[in-house]
C-alpha cells in the first residue's frame, strides 16, 4: 500500500516539476538580450581567410589585416537597412581615430557596395569583399550589421549583434575599445 501511495505521489510531482522547469526556461528567454549573442571565436584568434579588397579585387588580404593593433570588424550589405542607419555613426567613429575594417557581406555587386561608400563616406581603414559570405560564416554571422572588437593579437574580445549607435559605444564597445588601446600604448603600440 505504502508503495503505491508513492507511486501516485510520483505520477502526481512529475507533471509539475515539468512545468516549473519549463516555467523557468522561458521565462529566462523572455527577460534575455537578444543582441547579446556569444560568440564561439571570443577569447580565440581570428578565422584564417584569403578575401579581395573592395576597390581593387587584384589586392588579398589575409586575416593578418586583424592584427597588430585595436580595432573594430564591421560587418556590413548594402542591402541592409540597419547598416545605413549605422554607416553616420562609424563615420563619427572613424573621424575620432577608432580605427575599423570593413567586411562586405553577400553583397552581389561589388559596384554597389563601392558606390555605398562614395556616397555616405568611407570608414573603413581595410575593406573586406566577402561576395560569397563564407569568412562571415566562419566569424559565426547570423546578418549584417554585426561588429567584432578585436585585440592586437589577433583575437575576438566581444562580439555586437545589431547597429552600433551612440548608445552602444558608450555603454559597451567604447570603454572595451578605450581599455585595449590602453593597455596597447602602455605595451609601446602606436594609435
Amino acid at each position: 500500500m505504502a508503495q503505491r501511495s508513492r507511486l501516485r505521489w510520483v505520477v502526481l510531482a512529475l507533471p509539475l516539476l515539468a512545468f516549473l522547469w519549463l516555467t523557468i526556461f522561458l521565462l529566462r528567454g523572455l527577460f534575455s538580450d537578444p543582441t547579446e549573442l556569444s560568440s564561439a571565436l571570443v577569447g580565440k584568434p581570428v578565422p584564417q581567410f584569403e578575401l579581395p579588397d573592395i576597390y581593387d579585387t587584384q589586392k588579398i588580404h589575409t586575416e593578418s589585416v586583424l592584427q597588430g593593433r585595436p580595432m573594430l570588424m564591421n560587418v556590413w550589405a548594402t542591402w541592409c537597412p540597419t547598416c545605413r542607419a549605422e554607416h553616420e555613426y562609424l563615420n563619427k567613429l572613424a573621424a575620432q581615430d577608432v580605427y575599423i575594417v570593413g567586411l562586405n557581406y553577400k553583397d552581389d555587386s561589388r559596384a554597389k557596395a563601392v558606390n555605398w561608400l562614395n556616397t555616405l563616406g568611407d570608414p573603413y581603414q581595410v575593406n573586406l569583399f566577402d561576395e560569397r559570405g563564407m569568412v562571415a560564416i566562419d566569424f559565426g554571422v547570423y546578418g549584417a550589421p554585426e561588429t567584432f572588437l578585436i585585440n592586437a593579437e589577433g583575437e575576438v574580445v566581444y562580439r555586437h549583434v545589431g547597429d552600433v549607435n551612440e548608445r552602444v559605444w558608450n555603454n559597451v564597445l567604447g570603454p572595451q575599445y578605450e581599455r585595449l588601446m590602453a593597455d596597447y600604448t602602455a605595451a609601446g603600440g602606436t594609435p
